[in-house]
């Protein structure tokens, strides 16, 4: 059963919030203060945070800040305000989808579900993976994309030419969704729903800046490399290398 911490300061949100996400079997737990939500955060496991911005002793931006100190836990913001400059600002700092009140508590649940399940395998490394090393080298035998990235799905990191990429969730994602499909163009609208967030939020443009994040991170690894392209008019593609 997935467990839900919600962060918000107003009883009557948070309750209802409370009762959708457990009628839909969610477990839920709920903080009104930021600075005891982090602490629950760091001691219980958390599948997901619903995190207001306005809140009595620091801001959901500053607590999404701190929380990324020791935790990659999806976080969906809550707030009144809607501009799309808070928008972009709530996804650069590490959220993963952001709801404008008035809302309906259905849509939250249904926004969960999504962020949930948004992640999919390209190759999987576990435990029965002999090493990291190993499946890299069983890998590049194949004359197939996937040699050059290894997606740890234990630990939700990405390698790049055996090189370990730090990658926020949104990035880990968008990666993920391009990599799988080598060749396909996707539309800023698609990356965004691949990566759980509603391509109606206002968030399309700031793709782009995600996407130029992610092409500096691969170019530090390999600075000839460009296996993100751009497609004018139309959005981005992954296409691997031929060697």
């Amino acid at each position: 059963m997935p467990h839900i911490l919600i962060l918000e300061d107003e009883p009557s949100i948070a309750e209802s919030l409370i009762f959708v996400l457990q009628a839909e079997s969610f477990s839920t737990h709920w903080e009104s203060l930021a600075t005891k939500a982090l602490a629950y955060a760091k001691e219980q496991p958390v599948d997901l945070i619903i995190m207001d911005v306005g809140l009595p002793d620091m801001t959901g931006f500053e607590a999404c800040k701190q929380l990324r100190k020791f935790s990659e836990v999806p976080v969906m913001f809550l707030t009144a305000r809607g501009d799309e400059l808070d928008r972009v600002v709530g996804l650069e700092i590490g959220a993963d989808d952001y709801v404008v009140k008035p809302f309906s508590p259905r849509e939250v649940a249904a926004r969960v579900k999504a962020i949930l399940k948004r992640m999919r395998p390209v190759v999987a490394v576990n435990e029965s993976s002999p090493t990291l090393e190993s499946s890299i080298h069983n890998l590049s035998s194949k004359p197939e994309h996937a040699s050059e990235f290894v997606i740890d799905l234990e630990r939700k990191t990405i390698h790049y030419q055996q090189q370990l990429l730090q990658l926020t969730r949104f990035e880990f994602c968008l990666l993920q969704t391009l990599v799988e499909q080598p060749g396909r163009v996707f539309s800023r609208d698609q990356l965004l729903n691949a990566v759980g967030v509603t391509a109606d939020a206002g968030y399309d443009r700031s793709i782009d800046g995600h996407i130029k994040t992610l092409r500096a991170k691969l170019r530090a690894v390999n600075a000839t490399a460009d296996p993100i392209k751009t497609q004018r008019g139309f959005g981005y593609s992954y296409q691997p290398e031929v060697n």
